[in-house]
């Protein structure tokens, strides 16, 4: 049975790891963990992308009630929903699962919180060890930057400032004063981030015009750390109007304050808040008065300083905003009887708002976790008592431990946004030695043993601080003839050097015994640890002393220290030093800095600028948070250049646009184009297509992305191999139709697909027009540029396929295949629509050439379009033969030219016109019913034809005098708006369950008028995506190198993503 049993045990193994197949389990540690490791949208790109690309095949989801984001939604994009994920063989949570949970050879990725030899967590890890499960530690997963892949520090201290300074308004009231935060929610309460900093602003905006009491003023909210926790808590701050006081100015503030108070104006108003970063240089300061602080001595020897923060800082802080990571070795920030004294005193501090939630730590009188639906307690320092109420003296404080997940969307988001980019190695692994090292790095276990980086856990489990704590005061626990104690801080865990410490120990023949460990809790964070090292022979204990010594400092000279002492500190990683300067708080984040170039200054080329203009300012944080999962710290600031053979026009398209600039470029002068191509990250041609290929060659030269709204023509296409050696990409038809088209369908199919649904039928429609109240012209139909392009296309043939026949239409006839159509959901709309070209070319680029038995793409206009173009057409209005010209020399009219072409008044054509009955009724009798001559005289008379007005010698036929009137008088005037209308639908078939699925999605945007200023629909929607396909590249989201379309999961589905949050709707619905 035993070998049966194994047997079967490999089989499971070898079926589930490494099978693609991935699980998301349901949360259960808390009931307010609502945060997912991947949401919808990630498991759309790599469900979407396929087995070969991402490494996954399918991936079940858990059922949960309370995650952030529903199972229909994970349901809808192709995931699984089921409890049992036996079939997995990659299994995802955000916090450890229950023991029972764990499934034997599977591979499982969380914060563990075990390689720290954490000892509540051993229970976990023996369980682990005992199934043989592969483990990946989210924690262990660094970057080349040597800092965390998977945090979210930011997130709690935006959703910890949040939550404070809810409370804050609360206490505030209770001490008799009405503020502003008042009515500010907890971080949880708010549906978004985005929403939650709304509120921040709109509190922002009533201090800014109201004030505060002058009886709470300077409110000063201090900020301790510099990490990713105190840089989300300051975003949150920086929202209100504020300004931000060196540690040093303190003083100073609260003596101009004090000031203002006895000069009688104590009833004034204050309209801002203070704002002051600390660092321990502004805590302590070193016993020796001669000695001026030095951080790596503070991190080396802090018994050499002595605490200062409670004289210097405190007595000037309203509210402390603690952010910093602190050991026991480290004199306390705050202790209980400094903050009494303070108290005696008069001191403003109202409240500790702890992120760190750090008990019994810096803040001694932070005794407790308190929850995200009571997150407050008031500390007395007079008596030493704790209260859960707002009344009565003291400070109120707040220590919540799961922050993040109050803003469980966002968090979600920009974890998912992460772990997809690697999940795939994990989930198609059998072998930890195929992975990336970084990745190789994070695995704890494999195959029921610790992996070599992680063996020194059973060391460190073998020796119980708790054990031998205090032994210290006696004597040494080690039965080793010489015996020192060492102290070891620094990145132990996270950067393995406890692996090198342990190995110098034994190596050299010593023993050691773990007397205290405090690991750090945050990636900035760094661990303590004492060990009592011994030897039996002193020269082999001073060997041991000495390599510790050059381990902490191997840049650095050594000199041993006096053999008298038995204790010793080092400092174990890198510090950095600051050089006696102190960074400035908007100092210390740095933005990635990109230039991208756009050749083309039309009416296209504004709203791409804008937007790209707009990526690192706080206006485009609640998109590029969401959509592309960076900080606002982490942002890119973008320079655009918009050039143009002409610097005028550049020049109008930048006016106004922060961070645009206008250069004049000719694209022939190949000199100039390479200089400017080479200075920048991505270019952007909404050039000419013909002009498109010059512009790409110069790219794949300069290796530099280029990403174009016109179709990929064959020109174009050739140079994929030479784009992709070159490793760049060439994104074309990234604009509306070609561009935003291809992104909504694929995304329908694709969904359809990946949950086994068959394409019967797709149809697609795409129109450009004027909104209705602007339709008031006989064609009710208008043009933004040149018309004969439009009218061309009128005479272009047309195939598509319907119900399994392809049908053809030829140019001549193409305005007589119209048909009408209507939209369910927007019923308002009268619409026909025209075959457009070749749909059969769109069932290949989809991949449903073989399965859809209808593809067809038509153009809409309004309901009465075609027919009346169809008669002028038949006409000859869109004639350009010569023998339509005017007679050379010749005066002519526009009414002589329609005299002559309804051949009227005589041989030629000089008789009157005498108005709109005359000319339908002369159509009518050219063989066309009368109501369609009714509707052509009407649009005959309405452009001008019957005109007694030269026609000007640039017209060479009637096809220019016809493009020449429909410019004049069908263009937009004043602040008319045009529309673009784009509609998708598919018929899906599902033969497992024989269901079918109706699937429709539609585009409606107008265009808009600012500052008289009108941007057109159609300028938006071509020019936005443009833009959104360069930031894609700018940000490393599209990894696909040579010429590409929109078709591919990486790129529509954070593009549709943008588009959206950038105020593009996009609905869809099924039936």
């Amino acid at each position: 049975m035993n070998a049966m049993s194994e047997e079967k045990g490999m089989m499971t193994k070898k079926k589930t790891l490494g099978n693609g197949v991935v699980g998301i389990l349901a949360e259960s540690v808390n009931k307010w963990e609502r945060r997912a490791p991947l949401t919808p949208s990630h498991c759309a790109r790599l469900l979407h992308g396929g087995k070969d690309k991402t490494g996954i095949s399918r991936i079940v989801i858990q059922p949960s009630t309370k995650r952030i984001h529903h199972d229909a939604l994970y349901e809808d994009v192709g995931c699984e929903i089921s409890d049992d994920l036996s079939e997995c063989g990659l299994i995802l949570g955000i916090k450890q699962p229950k023991l029972e949970m764990i499934l034997p050879d599977r591979a499982y990725a969380f914060f563990s919180h075990t390689h720290k030899a954490q000892k509540e967590n051993m229970p976990l890890l023996d369980k682990i060890l005992a199934d043989r499960v592969t483990l990946y530690d989210y924690e262990l997963i660094v970057g080349d930057h040597g800092r965390r892949l998977l945090a979210f520090g930011k997130y709690a201290g935006r959703a910890g400032l949040v939550d404070f300074l809810h409370g804050l308004g609360q206490r505030y009231l209770s001490l008799g004063y009405s503020t502003p935060f008042l009515s500010l929610g907890s971080s949880y309460m708010y549906s978004s981030l985005a929403a939650a900093k709304a509120a921040v602003i709109s509190i922002g905006e009533e201090i800014a015009t109201q004030g505060l009491p002058s009886g709470i003023c300077p409110l000063v909210f201090v900020f301790t750390g510099t990490g990713n926790v105190s840089l989300g808590a300051q975003e949150i701050f920086k929202l209100l109007p504020h300004t931000m006081v060196e540690p040093n100015r303190l003083p100073e503030l609260f003596e101009k304050a004090k000031g203002v108070s006895q000069n009688g104006l104590s009833t004034k108003r204050i309209h801002q808040v203070y704002g002051c970063i600390v660092t321990s240089q502004d805590m302590v300061e070193h016993l020796d008065p001669t000695e001026a602080f030095d951080k790596v001595d503070y991190y080396t020897h802090p018994e050499h300083y002595k605490p200062v923060f409670h004289e210097k800082i405190a007595p000037y802080t309203s509210v402390l905003v603690n952010c910093m990571y602190w050991e026991k070795r480290f004199p306390r920030l705050l202790s209980t009887e400094q903050l009494r004294d303070l108290t005696d005193r008069g001191c403003p501090l109202v409240g500790i708002c702890d992120i760190t939630c750090d008990i019994g730590g810096s803040i001694e009188f932070v005794n407790r976790a308190t929850l995200i639906d009571s997150p407050f307690f008031r500390f007395d320092p007079m008596n030493n008592s704790y209260h859960n109420d707002m009344e009565g003296n003291g400070v109120l404080s707040m220590a919540v431990d799961i922050l993040p997940t109050e803003f469980a969307k966002e968090a979600s988001q920009h974890f998912g946004d992460i772990l997809s980019q690697f999940i795939g190695s994990f989930a198609s692994t059998t072998d930890i030695e195929e992975l990336p090292p970084h990745l190789k790095r994070a695995c704890i276990t494999h195959g029921g043993m610790l992996t070599s980086l992680f063996e020194y856990i059973p060391r460190m489990r073998s020796s119980d601080p708790e054990d031998t704590a205090d032994n210290t005061e006696t004597g040494f626990s080690n039965k080793n003839t010489y015996n020192t104690l060492v102290s070891l801080s620094g990145h132990l865990f996270d950067k393995f050097l406890i692996n090198e410490a342990l190995d110098i120990i034994e190596a050299a023949g010593g023993s050691f015994h773990l007397t205290k460990c405090h690991v750090g809790q945050s990636t900035d964070a760094e661990s303590y640890s004492e060990l009592e090292v011994g030897a039996d022979d002193r020269a082999v204990l001073d060997q041991i002393i000495d390599s510790l010594t050059r381990l902490a400092n191997p840049n650095e000279d050594y000199v041993n220290p006096s053999k008298e002492t038995n204790k010793i500190s080092l400092k174990i990683g890198k510090v950095q030093e600051e050089n006696g300067a102190k960074e400035k708080p908007e100092m210390m984040t740095t933005k990635k800095k990109s230039t991208v170039l756009i050749l083309g200054a039309g009416r296209v080329c504004r709203p791409a600028a804008e937007l790209l203009a707009s990526v690192g300012n706080i206006s485009a944080q609640q998109w590029y948070e969401a959509c592309l999962g960076s900080d606002p710290g982490e942002q890119t600031d973008v320079r655009v250049l918009v050039a143009s053979l002409y610097l005028k026009d550049a020049k109008e398209t930048v006016e106004g646009i922060p961070n645009a600039e206008a250069i004049q470029l000719d694209i022939s002068d190949s000199e100039s184009l390479l200089k400017y191509i080479s200075q920048v990250d991505v270019v952007i041609s909404l050039l000419p297509a013909s002009c498109h290929t010059v512009v790409a060659k110069t790219c794949i030269e300069m290796k530099k992305h280029l990403v174009t709204a016109s179709y990929v023509d064959d020109a174009t296409s050739m140079l994929h191999e030479k784009a992709k050696k070159a490793g760049i990409t060439i994104l074309g038809e990234m604009g509306l139709d070609p561009g935003i088209d291809h992104m909504m369908a694929m995304k329908m199919i694709n969904d359809a697909q990946v949950r086994k649904g068959k394409i019967k039928s797709f149809t697609s429609y795409c129109g450009g027009l004027p909104s209705p109240a602007a339709a008031n012209n006989p064609l009710a139909y208008k043009f933004s540029w040149n018309p004969a392009g439009a009218i061309r296309a009128g005479r272009n043939p047309a195939t598509y396929k319907h119900n399994g026949e392809t049908v053809h239409i030829d140019g001549e006839n193409l305005y007589d295949s119209a048909t009408r159509f209507r939209i369910a959901d927007l019923p308002a709309f009268a619409l026909e629509c025209l075959p457009n070209r070749d749909s059969l070319v769109y069932g290949k680029i989809y991949g449903i050439e073989n399965e859809a038995s209808t593809i067809f793409r038509g153009t809409l206009r309004y309901e009465g379009f075609s027919e009346t173009m169809g008669t002028l057409a038949k006409l000859g209005f869109f004639d350009n033969e010569a023998n339509q010209s005017p007679a050379v020399g010749k005066r002519i009219t526009f009414s002589d030219l329609l005299s002559k072409i309804l051949e009227m008044g005589g041989e030629n054509g000089t008789g009157p016109v005498t108005g709109e009955k005359a000319i339908s009724e002369r159509i009518s009798n050219l063989g066309h019913n009368r109501e369609a001559a009714a509707k052509a005289a009407k649009t005959i008379v309405f452009l001008g034809f019957n005109e007694e007005r030269e026609i000007p010698a640039s017209c060479k036929n009637m096809f220019d005098a016809t493009c020449l009137l429909m410019e004049e008088k069908l263009a937009f005037s004043g602040d008319e708006q045009d529309m673009v209308l784009l509609h998708h639908q598919i018929e899906v078939e599902f033969p497992e369950s024989r269901r079918t699925e109706i699937r429709r999605a539609t585009m409606l945007e107008f265009g808009s008028t600012k500052n008289g200023a009108t941007t057109t629909a159609m300028a938006k929607t071509v020019g936005i995506p443009a833009a959104i396909g360069a930031l894609l590249l700018m940000e490393d989201k599209i990894e696909t190198r040579g010429v590409l379309r929109p078709i591919e999961p990486e790129v529509y589905l954070p593009a549709l993503e943008i588009l959206q949050a950038y105020g593009i709707k996009l609905m869809e619905k099924t039936e």
